[in-house]
């Protein structure tokens, strides 16, 4: 198949496209990015819903987004045209592409447009309380969110509870696609596999103790719950046996880190280079899923729970529908918003490695059969394969180490397994501003 993936996405922030068109190309599909990343962070996007004012800012950056996309676009058509490639067969519209889509339409007219729309204008305005059911702002959202849906032929969606909350008539243009992981964070687990208490940090024996060291990522909204996350924090404070490590800022940073100001054994990063955060993550035992309590919590899987998973790490993560089907057994699951549930959950990996090993390697395991980029893809490519092309069932394209498939798959679509020697090439989605690691004063 032929894919143009289009629109002002951007990878370094939002991963979920790049696992898109690794796993499209991974199974052998022909994939041309036109992408102009739109310079405002999620930080300035709340702002501007938060003062209105500021929408010439979106206006006047989108526009510039838009006029370079529709050069590009022109330029690619006339390249295809001139080599006889042919037109594509559907067009992609990357994450946050409420606006894109419309630009997409208005561009490819007969092609099929498939809009990534993996949450809600609406849901996040009323996630991080910026706007009530039924106000103002609220309406606008819900207006936003319905013009994109109706621009696109198929819309994708990461869990079937999202699916569900799609108004009707978009629910019958439905997927839903996991959101997976890079071939960089499998490659991270793959160095890390077999490994458990290591010993190869001082830190690790300080106290005639073996530390479990656990790493959050996240952006601190109230989906992540990391007010829960503070205060679990703080009931570790005298626990010797732990040692975590936050990465990220954001709406509830302040809080989350004044109640765990007390535990000396945490260290926090502003951020941290996009390249460097596999093998950080990899570096840890447990990695950390989410434990809001909002609506939108209890509908999503998030990023860091695949990628943590792929890097070899136990999850630890909200009870949610949607997180136990996507994960199974591979995941020790708490109470949402129970902050003294995730330090006992913590306190008993710290002193059970061989739990801690079974579910480090059950979770490599889920993230290798379910995660792997060209499996994620699988539900798109039978969706929009056009007329005529014949797409081979999932388990015959991709041959996971360590099981037989038969029939072998065909060589035009055959896709890479996930590397098990940590030889894996690693494809890192670029860099963020870092910053130097402080501990709080203990």
């Amino acid at each position: 198949m032929r894919w143009l993936v289009f629109g002002s996405y951007d990878v370094r922030r939002h991963p979920r496209v790049g696992v898109l068109v690794e796993g499209l190309r991974a199974a052998g599909d022909e994939v041309t990015e036109l992408n102009v990343p739109l310079s405002l962070d999620t930080a300035g996007r709340i702002a501007i819903l938060r003062q209105p004012w500021r929408l010439p800012l979106l206006a006047g950056k989108l526009a510039r987004c838009w006029a370079l996309l529709v050069v590009r676009t022109l330029r690619a058509l006339r390249q295809r045209r001139a080599t006889g490639s042919g037109p594509v067969d559907a067009v992609l519209v990357g994450y946050l592409g409420h606006f894109d889509v419309h630009l997409a339409r208005l561009l490819f007219r007969r092609t099929p447009i498939v809009l990534d729309h993996l949450v809600s204008a609406a849901g996040t305005a009323r996630d991080r309380g910026l706007a009530g059911a039924g106000g103002i702002r609220d309406s606008l959202m819900r207006a936003i969110d319905t013009a994109a849906l109706r621009r696109a032929d198929t819309v994708l969606v990461d869990t079937a509870e999202h699916l569900d909350a799609l108004p009707a008539a978009a629910r019958e243009r439905g997927i839903v696609v996991p959101v997976g992981a890079g071939a960089e964070w499998f490659a991270a687990g793959a160095r890390t596999a077999g490994q458990c208490w290591t010993g190869d940090r001082a830190g690790d024996r300080a106290g005639g103790g073996r530390r479990l060291r656990v790493v959050f990522v996240g952006l601190f909204t109230p989906l992540h719950g990391t007010r829960t996350l503070g205060a679990a924090l703080a009931a570790l404070a005298d626990d010797d046996l732990v040692e975590v490590t936050v990465v990220g800022t954001g709406q509830d940073h302040p809080a989350c880190r004044q109640a765990a100001a007390g535990n000396p054994r945490v260290t926090w990063y502003d951020w941290f280079p996009a390249g460097e955060l596999p093998a950080l993550v990899g570096r840890h035992h447990v990695s950390l899923g989410i434990f809001g309590e909002t609506t939108k919590a209890r509908r999503v899987v998030p990023t860091k729970v695949f990628q943590g998973a792929a890097a070899g790490c136990a999850i630890v993560t909200s009870d949610t529908a949607p997180q136990r089907r996507a994960l199974g057994d591979a995941a020790v699951f708490v109470p949402a918003g129970d902050p003294l549930a995730l330090a006992g959950a913590l306190r008993e990996l710290a002193r059970d490695p061989d739990r801690l090993a079974e579910l480090r390697a059950a979770a490599r395991r889920r993230a290798a059969d379910h995660f792997w980029p060209a499996t994620v893809v699988t539900p798109i490519r039978h969706a929009i394969s056009p007329p005529g092309h014949r797409i081979s069932p999932p388990g015959h394209r991709i041959n996971h180490p360590g099981r037989r498939i038969s029939p072998p798959a065909q060589p035009d679509s055959a896709a890479p397994a996930p590397p098990v020697d940590g030889s894996g090439a690693s494809t890192p989605a670029g860099g963020t501003v870092g910053s130097t690691p402080t501990r709080q004063p203990g």
